[in-house]
Parts: structure tokens; sequence; C-alpha cells
């Protein structure tokens, strides 16, 4: 089946011009796009593959090195010959989640180095990238020194490999794309600084656009060859303008007025270093050449601007990235960037197949009404007390602070994160081992040669050297850090009331929720009030949702402690069976107090010895005043969990760590 055409998408203006100009100008640097399912991100990235020109190379060259200006560093230097060129369609390149660092970056070609003893180097997605496209769905889903050499390439167009002997530099000029849902997850906001571009994208809410994105998404599935037979005309003209604006490119000029304009809107926003103004000015001249412009105008720093700046501005580690439009359009305009600024050709059709365009280019879309469990964001009327009908009795969190480290004992599976002791693919090796079927990745040299030393005698060596068979082959067993999932069962009943005791409860709460994001961990959210427990929060990536809801949590009622941990319970079991690899940890943050229902505090002991066969588990203790019961710490010994009090949660170094006890070992060793 035939891509779906690119000028056939509906209603996504901002994200079409800005795979557009880096299409024109891959040194822009990329561009990230962010929103929700089933916004055709996929689908429209796929399609601008049609729109690039076609290559000619070097046959034989497994770079796809330009026979005008071959890479004389290329690795298939020697192999070049320029009297054999051919020509092919530039190639989209789709880095799967799971890829590894020598699947990305390419190294030793292990074959030819066991079977024939010669040292090759063997390319990496990268390199076939070359002059194509590099499509990274769900980025920040990858590890994060993955991102980092992907963007490294993209910025400089070139790859340096150094490993097993293996000196390889060869030039790597993609346009890059990456694709993200924010319900799974931030990038760090280092990498998000280093995408040149980004867009926000979400589902019109105008029906006339859904109901056209309906009516040709049918027409394509019932008939694909009709469907982009009738779009061939546009995508052709914007091939063909792409094609023209590279052209152009080298010509344009930014004038020293452009570039103290552009100095001006950047530094308005206070972003950090240099490069959200190389990326300003670079798209600025990109926009120029696909308008036609050999001079960079006001209109063009004003597109450069909304696409560049969104992701750097300067915000609180919860705040999601963004630009409000309002305080990008005071910036221009003190800038001197108005709207009154004259095409130098009105002739001139910036874009001759006008889509819908609901929101101004740059522009943040609003914010879905409803978030990932289908309830509103804090913020809104629902998630208002007052306005829900809940007690407006919710109390706001202070400034977070450093957190102690809490961590999971034993050695996990490496689910992707920076918390607890894990086998990872990267780390510092603890042994060599037979890899697994399949297995591509860099060898364990010792661990092999050690393997094949026994066998010399049997393989009939005679002389100094060593005879190395693919079954000598070991692989290294490393170990790095996990994240983790990481369940809060906070308790908002009326013992736990007092404003200044809540207060501390969710600052402490937060702070821990800054940890985890800056861990990569899964969070969840359960409260207890009344005569229920609420699972406030299913376990997502998104801990700025965990924040929003834990500013919005009201309080009082009874205690309904063993209801709490029992969700609690049922939620880890689901969680075990949907994602087996992440280790659960659960902090409970309590004064032990149990009030709601018949034997409450013997039904929450039994509950908390349930937990604790199940899941490594910390309790918080909130009890204050001169008289405690101590309920706290008998919960925590009923569950083998650590017990800390709300007071020793702020960490003395950063990494501090929280002691398992002797039992919790004892059993776990068991």
């Amino acid at each position: 089946m035939r891509s779906y055409p690119f000028s056939a998408v509906v209603g996504m203006d901002d994200m079409a011009l800005a795979l557009t100009l880096s299409a024109v100008s891959p040194a822009i640097g990329g561009v990230l796009v962010r929103g929700e399912k089933g916004t055709a991100k996929s689908t429209i990235v796929r399609a601008l593959t049609a729109l690039l020109p076609s290559v000619d190379v070097l046959a034989g060259c497994r770079f796809s090195c330009d026979p005008l200006r071959p890479d004389p560093t290329c690795p298939d230097l020697a192999h070049h010959d320029p009297a054999q060129v051919k020509n092919r369609p530039a190639r989209l390149v789709e880095l799967p989640v799971g890829a590894s660092e020598d699947r990305v970056l390419g190294a030793l070609d292990l074959e030819r180095a066991l079977g024939d003893g010669v040292t090759a180097f063997e390319p990496g997605l990268l390199a076939a990238a070359h002059r194509g496209l590099l499509y990274v769905d769900e980025v920040n889903l990858l590890h994060d020194h993955l991102v980092d050499a992907l963007l490294d390439a993209a910025a400089m167009g070139r790859v340096t490999v150094e490993r097993e002997g293996v000196s390889v530099a060869h030039a790597a000029s993609f346009v890059l794309v990456g694709t993200m849902n924010p319900e799974e997850g931030e990038l760090r906001p280092q990498l998000l600084d280093r995408f040149g571009l980004t867009v926000a994208v979400a589902a019109s809410r105008d029906p006339s656009v859904r109901a056209e994105v309906v009516r040709r998404r049918l027409a394509y599935e019932a008939d694909p060859e009709a469907f982009v037979t009738d779009y061939a005309d546009k995508d052709a003209h914007l091939a063909q303008r792409i094609a023209a604006a590279r052209t152009v490119l080298p010509s344009v000029r930014l004038g020293d007025k452009a570039v103290h304009r552009i100095a001006e809107v950047c530094a308005a926003f206070e972003v950090d270093g240099m490069r959200a103004d190389l990326v300003t000015a670079r798209a600025a001249r990109a926009h120029a050449a696909w308008c036609g412009r050999t001079d960079v105008a006001n209109e063009d720093i004003r597109m450069a601007a909304a696409l560049a700046l969104p992701h750097r501005r300067r915000r609180n580690p919860f705040d999601p990235p963004g630009l409000e439009q309002e305080q990008l359009d005071k910036a221009l305009a003190e800038a001197g960037l108005t709207d009154s600024d004259p095409d130098p050709d009105p002739d001139f059709d910036p874009d001759p197949a006008p889509r819908n365009r609901p929101s101004g280019a740059g522009e943040v879309p609003p914010q879905p009404a409803e978030d990932v469990r289908g309830e509103h964001p804090a913020g809104t009327a629902a998630a208002n007390p007052e306005a829900s009908g809940r007690p407006a009795s919710a109390v706001a969190a202070g400034p977070p602070y450093r957190p102690r480290l809490l961590t999971v004992p034993g050695t996990g599976l490496g689910a992707a994160g920076r918390r607890s002791p894990a086998l990872t693919p990267d780390g510092h090796t603890i042994r060599a081992a037979v890899p697994a079927r399949g297995w591509r990745g860099r060898p364990h040299l010792v661990g092999t040669i050690y393997a094949a030393a026994p066998r010399q005698h049997s393989r009939g060596r005679s002389g100094p050297g060593l005879v190395v068979r693919p079954t000598d082959l070991r692989a290294p067993v490393r170990q790095g850090r996990e994240g983790n999932l990481i369940i809060f069962c906070v308790d908002a009943s009326g013992s736990m009331a007092a404003r200044q005791r809540m207060r501390e409860v969710k600052t402490a709460v937060l702070s821990l929720l800054l940890d985890a994001y800056q861990r990569r961990d899964k969070v969840g959210l359960v409260t207890f009030r009344g005569q229920a427990a609420e699972l406030a929060l299913p376990p997502t990536s998104s801990v700025d949702i965990a924040a929003r809801r834990l500013t919005a949590l009201p309080t009082g009622g009874r205690t309904p402690l063993a209801e709490g941990l029992h969700r609690v319970v049922d939620l880890l079991r689901v969680e075990a069976v949907r994602d087996p690899r992440r280790r659960p940890l659960v902090v409970l943050v309590t004064d032990g107090r149990a009030t709601a229902g018949l034997d409450a505090v013997p039904h929450a002991l039994r509950a908390a010895r349930i937990l604790g066969r199940i899941s490594r588990a910390v309790v918080i203790d909130c009890e204050s005043g001169r008289v405690r019961l101590g309920l706290a710490a008998d919960l925590a010994s009923a569950m083998d969990a650590e017990y800390l009090r709300l007071t020793d949660v702020a960490a003395d170094t950063l990494t501090a760590a929280v002691r398992t006890h002797t039992a919790l070992g004892r059993r776990r060793a068991a």
C-alpha cells in the first residue's frame, strides 16, 4: 500500500511547516513532535519521505557518498568508482525503541573478525539514514545516551566510532524527526534543547475539520491508488518547492538587523546558551528559501521563533513544555517584528495547497479537556474542590527539596532508568556469558579468549596465534541502574487534615515525584479517605500529572487504611502482568491510624503483611504531637518495610540511600 499523501493531511499546518523547513535545511537539527495519540504524527512523517529529492550515490558505497562530493573519510573510499553512479529515492530509516548503541552507530563486523581475522566496520542506522530521513517514534522512551548520540549526529552531520580496534568517521546528514506522547513521560530538558524545532499537536475540536479527516482516511483505505493519484500533483509541487528551496538556501542573506532581532527575542525568554539563537537563525533562512526570498524578513523570524523557542523557555520541573502565544507576541513586538512587515513578493503564494489552520503558527494547541484517565487536569473546574462538590480542604505543597534515594534491593532486569541496581545494556561489566540467540553487540574479548583457549589443541593449532570460532563468543553482562514502578499510597483522612502537616506531606511526596522524574520511574497514586480508597492516577511515566493530582488532593473523613493497602496490592498484581520487568516500590505516607470499618487495625495489619510479600515498601510516618502511638512503625514491621519519619525524607547528600531491614534481606535471599 502506498503511503498517505503529505498534502492530504488536514489541520496540521505547524507540523507540516516544521518538517518542511527541516527538509530544506537538515542543519536545523531535527523536529520533535509532541502530541496525543491518534493525531497522524507517524502518517505525516512517513509521507514527508516521498517529497524529498532523489539522490545520486556511488554504487557499492554503504555510506551513500555523493559522487560530486565524496566523503574523504568514508570507510568505503578504497572501493569508490566515480564511473559507477546510481540514483535512488531518499530513504526513510526508522529507529526501533529497543535498538542498541551498536545498531545505531555501527560496530565491529563479528562474522568477518572471527571467520577471516579481518577488522571491519559494520555500518549502523545512522549510516543508512545519510542524505535521507531518520524517524524515531516514541523518542522519549529511548535511553538518554542514544538520544544524545542521535542529536549529536544531526547537529554535526558526522558520526565517529571508536571501539574494539575500529576507528571510523563518516558523514551522516539526515532529517531527524522524533515523535512522542507526553502522557508516556517527557524528555529531559537537556535533550529537549538539542532538538532544533518542536511542535505540539492535538486533534482539532472543529467538527468540520474532524469530519474531513474521516472522509479522507476512509477514501484512502477504500482505494489507496486512486486517493494517492488525486493528490499526486500537489505532492509533486511541494517536492519541487523543497528542491528549489535547497538550491536557494546558500544564497539567503541574514543581515545584521535580523541577527539582532533574533538575539532580542531569544534573550526575552531567558534561554540558556546560544543554541536557540543559532536554530532560530537557521530556521529563518530556511523559511525565507521556502518562500522564495533571498533576504530574511520579519515574517521568517516570527515563524522560526514560534517553532524554535517553545521547548527552550525556562520552567519549573513539572511545567509542560510550551510557549504562551501572548508572551511570544509581546517579545516579537518589542523586537520590532510586527505583522506589518510586507512580503517582498506579494504575488508569491507561500502555500499553493493551503490546509485548514485551526491555530496560529507555533501556538500550543488547546490542552485536552481530559487527561489519560478521562478526568479533568488540575486547574480546571472539575479539579477544583469547590466546583466539583468536594471539601474545599486542598492544601498547596511547598517548594520541593532533594529527597533520600529510595531503592529496591537485589538486581533487576533493566527497565530503563536510574534508581535501583539492574542488569542493563550499558553500565560496568561484571562478567562474561554465552550470548542469547540473535544477540548483536560488542563482545567480551577477554571472556571470548578464555573460552577459546582450552580448545586450541583439539583445533590443531601448531603455531602462534589463537583459533577462535563463533561458538567461543562471549557477551558482557553489565550492571547499571533501572527505573522502578513507584506507587504512592497517601493517607488523606481527617487525622492528616492539619494544614501544616498536609503541606509537609505534599511537599515530601512532590520532592519524591521530582526524584522519580529524574530517575525515569513510572509512578502511580492511590489515596484513601472516608470509606474507600481511590486510584487517583494509574501508573504512568508522566509524573507531572501525578503532581497536579497531588496538588488538588483534598483531605477529611475517616481512615480506610486497609482498603488503601488492598487497592495497592490489586494494582501491583495487574502491573506485574503488564510490565513484568519493572520492579515495584510502594511509598506509604500515613500516620498509621485506621478508623474505618470493623476491626480496622487488625485488618490493616493483615493487608500490610500481604503487601510486604509482593513488594519492597517504605513507610513515611506523618504522626506529630507530644503523644505518639507508633502505629506507622507497627505497619512498617508488619510489611518488612523501611520506616522513615516525615522529617527524614530529605537527603543530606545526593547519594543517601535507604537501607533495608536485615529480616527483609534474609527473607528475599531465601
